[in-house]
């Protein structure tokens, strides 16, 4: 995305960007969470919730725009640049 897509007239971070990067964010949580699951070495019968609750953000949005999210409390920073979804949201992606 270039910068002039990611920015609204008033400078600000436009709410069509907040919502693809919400989305992307989700998308990856998701396939981490599914790629921890299918691990080998699990048993058969320990289900469960997984063990994937935060992650980096995917790269092609910049910091501003996490920050944003986060600020907006649609994210929640888990520090050393990882973000995890809301404690309501989490059972929901």
């Amino acid at each position: 995305m270039t910068e002039h897509q990611q920015q609204g007239q008033g400078g600000g971070i436009t709410p069509e960007v907040l919502k693809s990067a919400m989305k992307a964010f989700k998308k990856r949580l998701k396939l981490t969470a599914l790629d921890d699951d299918s691990r080998l070495g699990r048993g058969p019968f320990s289900g469960g919730a997984t063990g994937v609750f935060a992650i980096r953000p995917p790269d092609q949005f910049p910091q501003e725009v996490w920050k944003e999210l986060h600020r907006q409390g649609k994210l929640r920073d888990s520090g050393n640049g990882l973000y995890e979804l809301p404690k309501g949201e989490q059972d929901r992606a």
